[in-house]
């Protein structure tokens, strides 16, 4: 809810200028005495209080009719819906050592929580591939899945990695998104065979998507050739990390590269209230239209 303003405030100068002419500007009338007179004028002098008090606040609630009283609020209407990723995990056995998925887990789901504006998928991979999510903008169901998600659940013996990115890249067939993403991360070697290696790359540079890969481990658990061959030729980058703190380095770092700039356009909406001082003002002025009108035909009932 938006602040109360007024686009006309000086419209509120009328008020001092109607006080002044209470003062000074009040009409002269010819005085006429006689007894009990005193007991008269005090009676009068209460309802011309009141007439006053009546009339006072009249003006004012036109004068703030007048001043227009309006609540404002801006509204943001994005157009775009920022980047496409996909998160491509290794599950396989090796994974288990030394609590790497776990430690992987945690960071990917610090990641994912950055992309606030972003549509997600999850591929798993091991022994085969399978998408775990398709693209969708529901983090909190995205996290949930990723929590439950365990080494050994695509088995243990082997590494499709090329399967992985070859079925991930399947995700974005439809997609009208301008920039894809996928992210895949390994501390094996493909030893599947279900892919060829050539065939998950041109997929992926067929439906423009820029492959980030990320090796973790040391450079005997994984190919740095070919995970780097995937990023070059797909516009992405290869990343190296032995460590938490490099792992950590890595994902933040593409964070960074690939960072979401929604663009939206902003609209400010006017409710304006000068109705409701405007119908209050009416109101009043009824009973000093009524007052005024009996005070006429008293008047010329004398004459």
């Amino acid at each position: 809810m938006g602040s109360l303003t007024f686009e006309h405030p000086e419209a509120f100068l009328l008020i001092l200028l109607f006080l002044a002419c209470l003062k000074w500007c009040r009409p002269r009338f010819e005085s006429v005495w006689f007894p009990g007179s005193d007991r008269l004028g005090r009676i009068g002098s209460r309802r011309s209080s009141f007439k006053t008090l009546l009339k006072t606040v009249t003006f004012t609630l036109l004068v703030t009719a007048l001043a227009s009283p309006v609540v404002e609020n801006e509204i943001e209407i994005q157009r775009d819906r920022g980047y496409e990723i996909s998160l491509i995990l290794d599950a396989s056995g090796s994974m288990a050592q030394n609590n790497k998925f776990g430690i992987v887990k945690e960071i990917v789901t610090r990641f994912v929580k950055a992309r606030k504006h972003d549509k997600l998928g999850l591929t798993i991979f091991a022994d085969f591939a399978y998408v775990a999510v398709p693209l969708t903008y529901d983090k909190a169901s995205l996290l949930r899945l990723l929590e439950k998600v365990e080494v050994g659940i695509a088995g243990t013996r082997r590494t499709a990695l090329y399967e992985a990115l070859f079925m991930s890249t399947k995700l974005f067939r439809d997609s009208k998104a301008k920039n894809k993403i996928a992210i895949l991360l390994t501390d094996g070697i493909d030893n599947a065979g279900t892919v060829p290696l050539e065939v998950a790359i041109n997929t992926a540079k067929k439906y423009g998507i820029k492959v980030y890969t990320i090796g973790i481990g040391g450079r005997g658990d994984y190919n740095p050739y070919v995970l780097e061959k995937i990023a070059k030729e797909t516009g992405g980058k290869f990343f190296e990390a032995d460590t938490v703190e490099k792992l950590e380095k890595v994902y933040e770092t593409i964070d960074a590269l690939e960072k979401s700039e929604i663009k939206g356009n902003r609209y400010v909406k006017k409710s304006y209230y000068y109705a409701w001082p405007l119908g209050a003002a009416l109101l009043l002025m009824l009973p000093l239209i009524f007052s005024g009108s009996v005070q006429l035909r008293v008047r010329r009932g004398g004459e």
